[in-house]
């Protein structure tokens, strides 16, 4: 097939996804498929348009050359907005028609939050990955907590603080965080009010709307979800000093996090989990592949913390390697996800 593997973006997790890009793209081709990465910013110069699925480009190439651009992503979207040019860059939707399947791996906003596949959806392009209304309930955390609490997820308390309002009450300690962002960026633990001060400054310079909720102490799993059923259940003990998994701690080469999959736990608590991923997949409406993030406190009790619907595809990330734990290897994996597409040719 000809595969668009549509990268890049405006988000601040932007090189996240050029990386995963790159693996994506290099599994498709191992697996014979004419597949190339295109940024969903910058696109591509019509001299490369007609050559684009069969290029023998060097990835690893291409993605440096796109990390260059990150830098000028911020000006790049206010002179578009100036004049009115549209997010999408030259030859992206062209190219994105013509293809046979379009792997997204956008994180973020733009990618992750509906928007990209709703308009997907009216050009009759096919992509992998949830729908519409699925990626946008699953990234914005309050809407996640709006449908998913009243469905019997347990998740944390709190409360969706927007920008320019005051916050009348604030439990201590407890977890600030965007409602819309991943990969724990602009995410902090607070435990009085000048640390909660500067969260809320760091978390509003990514979001208008951000999440306060209870901290809660313990054990921190990640469970995959594929083709409507929830894999192997992955424990995350993390290194570092800032008291959970945050976003230092998943992508600092320096610190090892130990991962166990399949996690030690019983299997009342291991079919538990699982019901719970099931279940909140099932409310957003997730059909495909998925990861969910979950806490069970020292008292044993389980808590939702949210499900991803565009996971981190790295080799080394933590789906493909619960994939992996249950025999599912990359390459696999990778293959299940495009047919599963809404139009698998």
């Amino acid at each position: 097939m000809n595969i668009v593997v549509l990268s890049g973006g405006v988000s601040s997790e932007r090189d996240i996804s050029l990386l995963n890009a790159q693996n994506i793209c290099q599994s498709l081709r191992r697996q014979g498929h004419n597949a190339n990465i295109l940024d969903l910013l910058y696109g591509i110069d019509d001299s490369r348009v007609d050559n684009f699925f069969t290029e023998n480009n060097s990835l690893l190439d291409e993605v440096i050359i796109l990390k260059n651009k990150t830098a000028t992503v911020k000006d790049e979207v206010e002179k578009r907005k100036k004049y009115r040019q549209g997010i999408f860059g030259k030859n992206v939707i062209e190219l994105c028609m013509q293809a046979d399947l379009c792997f997204i791996c956008v994180s973020g906003k733009v990618g992750e939050d509906g928007h990209l596949q709703s308009v997907f959806d009216l050009y009759d392009i096919n992509y992998t990955g949830s729908g519409q209304m699925s990626c946008l309930l699953s990234l914005d955390k309050s809407l996640s907590k709006k449908v998913l609490v009243p469905g019997g997820v347990v998740m944390p308390k709190g409360f969706t603080l927007k920008k320019g309002h005051r916050a009348e009450y604030v439990p201590f300690p407890c977890v600030v965080k965007p409602s819309m962002s991943g990969s724990s960026i602009g995410v902090s633990i607070v435990n009085n009010d000048e640390e909660f001060q500067r969260a809320i400054g760091d978390a509003f310079a990514l979001d208008d709307n951000i999440i306060v909720e209870e901290y809660i102490k313990g054990r921190e799993f990640a469970v995959g979800f594929l083709e409507g059923k929830a894999l192997s259940i992955m424990e995350i003990k993390y290194t570092g000093n800032t008291g959970f998994n945050s976003h230092k701690n998943k992508w600092d080469p320096d610190l090892e996090n130990e991962k166990v999959c399949p996690a030690k736990l019983d299997e009342d608590t291991t079919r538990k989990m699982k019901r719970i991923v099931e279940k909140a997949c099932d409310i957003l409406g997730i059909e495909h592949y998925a990861k969910a993030d979950l806490i069970m406190s020292e008292e044993g009790d389980i808590y939702l913390l949210e499900v991803n619907s565009l996971p981190n595809m790295l080799d080394t990330s933590v789906f493909p390697n619960i994939a992996a734990a249950d025999g599912i290897h990359y390459d696999e994996l990778i293959s299940r996800i495009i047919k599963m597409t809404r139009r698998y040719v």
